[in-house]
């Protein structure tokens, strides 16, 4: 049995990997020309706990893991004005929360391809799907746009991500399925010295309204910057609009000397774009199926998307079996749909409540959540917050 698997993100890698080990011949394909380095900071938390433990993925994680001590909001002059413990808030949730770069969990998700037998799983990186067709036998994808390099396989599986070309070719146009959240995020990773050790082992918000930056040290000297602000029509890309450095100096000057040294550091191409999910009513067609966020993206809000990301894709593996009892391919697809969906449609739900207070819109809206963290220390309270996080992991 073969696999064509298009997009080397997290989902992408766990569920090569997991064909890999089952028995298939695993063709991935990647537009970007190699591994990303930017990302945002994940709460690793929920089903990919389990998951990954039971793949043997969770080893590589944690080693890869953040050891932060505290989230802190800060104002314009550097004062703090909220701090969560976020060591406390780990143990109460059962200590299996990791906090990880996006980039990590997928070099970490790269690495455990070692696993598999050599030549079952093949990378191929600067491939983009020019392509695709499905037949009752089978399926087709054709490569940078050669018919030599047609790559044929019995299923399809597109992990590539939130602006999925496959789901664009095979199931309908983006603005179908897309639903946004009224916000954008960027992120970045910068070298300073001076920011890695002022931030270290520490997660720094501002507290501002409307918009927030984050940063933490990362590495050895490096400093990674996490930028949220609300979205309008003027942020549209195209003739006349801000190059995406441009705009978030525009959106985050004067919030204090930190940030403006980290948009001085800002790259020409920082990550830059909307917070959004994907709602669809399907995710399978005949041998193709979507997974990650490809098919049922939670947003950033949700906390829980590389999690997700792993369960679904080492699911789906499971579901797709070992090549020596191989089953119908539709039906196997149908049932990954029907046992997936509820924990993704939950994980949205959560998601799109938390947008409605993620950035405050005013400054009693400000007040309000500096005094729910600093609740957050009150013996009780502190209980009362963790049940709700074990009650998201449940979900």
């Amino acid at each position: 049995m073969k696999a064509i698997v298009i997009g080397a993100g997290i989902a992408g890698l766990v569920v090569a990997r997991q064909l890999g080990l089952a028995g298939w011949e695993v063709e991935l394909l990647e537009k970007s020309p190699g591994p990303r380095r930017d990302g945002y900071m994940m709460d690793f938390f929920g089903p990919g706990v389990e998951a990954s433990e039971r793949i043997g993925l969770y080893a590589r994680l944690a080693a890869a893991a953040y050891r932060v001590q505290a989230v802190e909001y800060v104002d314009p002059a550097g004062r703090k004005t909220a701090r969560l413990d976020y060591r406390k808030f780990s143990r109460l949730a059962g200590g299996k929360v990791l906090s990880l770069l996006r980039p990590d969990i997928e070099r970490a998700a790269l690495d455990a391809l070692d696993d598999v037998p050599a030549g079952r799983v093949r990378i191929h990186y600067r491939a983009q799907a020019t392509r695709m067709r499905v037949e009752n036998h089978g399926v087709s994808v054709t490569v940078n746009g050669s018919p030599d390099a047609q790559v044929d396989a019995d299923v399809l599986i597109g992990a590539d991500g939130i602006h999925s070309g496959v789901r664009a070719d095979l199931f309908g146009l983006e603005r179908q399925y897309l639903r946004p959240l009224g916000m954008r995020a960027a992120a970045f990773i910068a070298p300073d010295a001076e920011l890695h050790a002022r931030f270290e082992n520490r997660f720094v918000l501002t507290d501002s309204i409307g918009r927030t930056a984050g940063f933490y040290g990362v590495g050895t000297n490096e400093v990674a910057a996490f930028l949220v602000y609300r979205d309008s029509p003027e942020h549209l890309d195209g003739p006349g609009s801000d190059s995406p450095r441009e705009r978030l100096r525009r959106e985050f000057t004067g919030l204090g000397a930190s940030v403006d040294r980290l948009l001085d550091l800002c790259p020409e191409h920082p990550y830059d774009d909307i917070v959004a999910q994907i709602l669809m009513p399907t995710w399978t067609r005949r041998r193709v199926v979507l997974v990650g966020d490809a098919s049922g993206a939670v947003s950033l809000l949700a906390g829980q998307g590389g999690s997700l990301a792993i369960a679904g894709a080492a699911l789906l593996g499971e579901i797709l079996g070992p090549v020596d009892t191989p089953g119908d391919i539709t039906p196997a697809l149908v049932a990954f749909e029907q046992r997936w969906r509820p924990v993704v449609e939950a994980a949205q739900a959560s998601g799109r409540r938390a947008a409605s207070t993620f950035l405050p819109a005013n400054r009693a809206q400000r007040f309000l959540r500096r005094w729910v963290i600093r609740g957050t220390a009150v013996p009780g309270i502190d209980r009362l917050v963790a049940r709700q996080i074990l009650r998201s992991i449940a979900t």
